[in-house]
Order: C-alpha cells, then sequence, then structure tokens
C-alpha cells in the first residue's frame, strides 16, 4: 500500500493496469503529480499481484468478480464522510474504478487509457456499463491506443457523464510517436492537470 500526499480536497484510490504493480514508473507520474496537487493518492494492488509481488511469479489478472470485490474492500477502508473519494486506474484498473463508480461514496472516476477492446477483439466492446453510468467518469485516451483507437470509440453510445479526452498520437501508455512534438510526459502532465481540476471545480 502506497499512500502520497494530504487530503486537501480530496482522496484517490489509483489501481494498476493488468501487467505493471502500483509502483510502474506510469504509476508514479501519475500518483506524484495527482500528490503534488494536494490530493492523498492511494495505490494498491489486487489479490494476484501481491501474489506477484511475494513470489516473483508472473499470473493473469484475477476474474472481474474477486476485482470488484477487492476494490470494494478498499472503498469500504478508505471512504470518509469529510473527504472527497474518486477512483482512478491505469487500464484494467481504470475499467474496474468505472464499475464501481456509482458506489455512493464514490464521486466520479478517471482512467488513464481505458482498454475498451481487448486486442483484436473490436467486436467485443467493454461499453455497456459506460452507456448508462450517472457519476462523472473522465477517460484520457491517446488517439492510437490499440485497446481503443478514437475513430473506434467515436462510434461507441457513451453517457453524457462519460467524457474522453484525447492526447494526439499516444498509445495505451499515453505515449505518442515522436513525429508528433509531444512528450508522454506532457500527455501525463495533463491528463494530472485535468484531474485536478476537475476535482478541485
Amino acid at each position: 500500500m502506497l499512500i502520497e500526499g494530504k487530503p486537501v480536497k480530496g482522496r484517490i484510490l489509483l489501481a494498476h493496469g493488468a501487467g505493471a504493480p502500483m509502483d510502474s514508473l506510469f504509476m508514479d507520474q501519475i500518483s506524484s503529480g495527482l500528490a503534488a496537487g494536494g490530493v492523498e493518492v492511494i495505490r494498491f494492488e489486487f489479490p494476484y499481484m501481491q501474489k506477484r509481488r511475494a513470489d516473483g511469479k508472473k499470473r493473469p489478472p484475477d476474474r472481474q468478480p474477486k476485482l470488484l470485490a477487492y476494490f470494494s474492500e478498499m472503498i469500504e477502508r478508505f471512504a470518509d464522510s469529510d473527504v472527497p473519494l474518486w477512483l482512478a486506474g491505469k487500464s484494467m484498473g481504470g475499467r474496474m474504478a468505472t464499475h464501481m463508480a456509482e458506489d455512493p461514496r464514490v464521486k466520479g472516476c478517471f482512467v488513464y487509457g481505458y482498454p475498451f477492446y481487448a486486442p483484436g477483439k473490436l467486436d467485443r466492446p467493454r461499453t455497456e456499463h459506460l452507456a448508462s453510468v450517472a457519476k462523472p467518469v473522465h477517460i484520457f485516451q491517446g488517439t492510437r491506443d490499440g485497446m481503443g483507437r478514437k475513430e473506434v470509440v467515436d462510434e461507441y453510445i457513451l453517457s453524457d457523464s462519460v467524457t474522453v479526452h484525447w492526447l494526439e498520437s499516444g498509445d495505451h501508455d499515453l505515449k505518442p510517436l515522436k513525429r508528433s512534438g509531444i512528450t508522454q510526459d506532457e500527455h501525463i502532465a495533463h491528463a494530472v492537470e485535468s484531474t485536478l481540476l476537475t476535482i478541485y471545480d
């Protein structure tokens, strides 16, 4: 468990993606940026990643019900009536956050690279719940993300509460092509700033 920052305007539960732990470089950048902006950031790992950390063996993510049950435990543990609680996550962690967005203790959520579909499986979008979600959901998505390219996502029916922030030339890690003249650090900084503006609004 990593807890960073002091609660000023909000608290964020930040979940990792399917293959990288809570202290990956991407998670470090997001967390430190949010904490520097005055938000308390709580990073955690799902049970399968905890096992990997313990024995060093890579394993696939737990099934969705187990992931959501653990996320619910984290909400129960860190919900505080005096501090607004937001959920966030990288890729898979962010997708799980969106499934928990309607919890009455949650203000909304942020996703850094939403896996709208598995690689090569455009015919099986993971968007059904996003068509009816009422809480604010902010998705920061690279335009060339292999799990959610702009030209594909633009065709989806999403709730008015869902805002997709498109980051030019970014991939699933928000990393743009060199010829774009933009850096991954700039995209991450933009996502962090937009997240903070929403929390402080």
